[in-house]
């Protein structure tokens, strides 16, 4: 069957998810006419009801006569019908308040944003700190601890600091370890840290860098201090779930807990929002996650300078009032973005 709605039916579908999302509660004719205020009689709305549910936007989840909107829906809504108002200024004012007066570490800010989006929007709050290998190298320095083994400080461009006691073939003093800092900081300055990966690489194979040994041993010791560690993820306001009535069950709420702990698959979900311009949508089964599809999930990259470093997002049910998430998760990447570049 077309898929192509009419004007009146568009008018019906949007109608009805209006009303779910506000009630939670299957939607009938005459909820629809009642409610909404279309000029429209109940038995017209049946009729597209019907013809809406036979296209796979509407479904009927017992023997009542209501209905309740379809993932397919959703996107459609999502898609097509959404007006995505700018954010509130009272929430502009919230959000940007919660910034005020934190400290500089990276960790405690991306935690803090997690808080604030769970807080806004009263649903979960979610945050994937960078992967190392997304951030742009600002500088490496080494200092000797005892016998070989020497402390490797990294430090990215967005503030975030890695440190990591390696082991070195021979003693070296702090002479030679600073000069190694310096020529490394001066050849690598300004790259991703992917990027700084393959150049150490290509560094390392050069004859003329193997007869200068002190460059050759720089290169050894900065490939020893980079690595992949995992993401760290940030997540709050599970509690909030809770609230929804179509999540009180206590076994869908086990679901959803344990969708939670398996962060892995988060991660690899979300790790396709990091190409996103702007906000990305996962509607219900789009997510991939069996144990969440009962969920949508609205997702926003955020930056230092033109680099991706991470996500952010938030988590609720399909019906969550998409209007004002949309604007909530796009506005906080903003100020995110905006944090991280500052010097």
């Amino acid at each position: 069957m077309n898929d192509t709605l009419s004007e009146r039916s568009r008018q019906i579908l949007e109608a009805i998810i209006d009303d779910y999302i506000r009630t939670a509660e299957p939607v009938g004719s005459r909820s629809v006419t009642r409610r909404q205020g279309l000029s429209l009689s109940a038995a017209t709305v049946r009729n597209v009801m019907s013809d809406l549910e036979e296209m796979g936007f509407l479904a009927s989840p017992h023997t009542s006569a209501g209905r309740v909107p379809t993932d397919k829906a959703f996107r459609f809504y999502v898609d097509s019908l959404l007006q995505v108002r700018d954010i509130d200024p009272d929430q502009q004012d919230a959000i940007r308040s919660r910034y005020r007066g934190r400290c500089r570490d990276v960790g405690e800010i991306l935690k803090d944003t997690s808080r604030i989006l769970s807080s806004i929007s009263q649903y979960i709050g979610i945050v994937i700190a960078p992967r190392f290998a997304a951030d742009v190298f600002r500088q490496i320095e080494f200092m000797r601890l005892c016998d070989r083994k020497i402390l490797a400080i990294l430090v990215s461009e967005s503030g975030i600091v890695q440190n990591r006691i390696i082991e070195s073939d021979e003693k070296l003093d702090a002479e030679d370890l600073v000069r190694m800092s310096n020529y490394l900081n001066t050849m690598l300055k300004g790259m991703t840290i992917s990027e700084v990966k393959k150049r150490i690489v290509r560094e390392m194979e050069d004859e003329k860098v193997r007869y200068d040994v002190l460059l050759s041993r720089a290169l050894r010791l900065s490939e020893q201090t980079l690595d992949d560690s995992a993401a760290e993820v940030f997540i709050e306001g599970q509690v909030n779930i809770l609230e929804q009535p179509e999540f009180s069950d206590v076994e869908t709420m086990k679901e959803i807990f344990r969708a939670f702990e398996e962060k892995s698959q988060l991660l690899a979900l979300l790790d396709r929002c990091m190409d996103a311009e702007r906000v990305n949508i996962f509607i219900g089964a789009e997510n991939c996650l069996s144990l969440m599809n009962r969920m949508s999930v609205v997702t926003a990259p955020y930056a230092s300078g033109p680099h991706t470093l991470g996500i952010l997002g938030v988590i609720g049910p399909t019906r969550m009032g998409y209007d004002r998430v949309i604007p909530i998760v796009d506005y906080t990447a903003r100020i995110l973005t905006e944090l991280l570049g500052r010097e």
